[in-house]
C-alpha cells in the first residue's frame, strides 16, 4: 500500500504532465494568473479527465485535496 502524501511534483505525474521544478514553474508562468472567480478546475487549459480529477479531489476532500489546493495558489498567484 503506498501511504506517500501526495505532492505538487506527483499531482504533475498523476495529470500526465512533466513535474520536474523547471516545468511546474513554466506550467503556472504559461497558465496563471487566473482570474480570482476561476476556480483550478474550471480553467480552459485542462483535459475533461484532468477537470474531473481536479474537481472530485476537491469535492471529496480527498488525498489530493492539499496538492490541488497548492495549485489553486499557485495558479491564482499576481506576480
Amino acid at each position: 500500500m503506498d501511504t506517500t502524501t501526495p505532492t505538487l511534483e506527483t499531482l504533475f505525474d498523476q495529470l500526465g504532465l512533466d513535474s520536474d521544478q523547471a516545468s511546474i514553474d513554466a506550467f503556472v508562468e504559461q497558465h496563471g494568473p487566473l482570474a480570482d472567480d476561476v476556480k483550478v478546475s474550471e480553467a480552459d487549459f485542462w483535459t475533461p479527465t484532468q477537470q474531473k480529477f481536479l474537481k472530485d479531489q476537491m469535492q471529496l476532500d480527498a488525498e489530493w485535496a492539499p496538492a490541488v489546493d497548492e495549485l489553486n495558489a499557485l495558479l491564482h498567484e499576481t506576480k
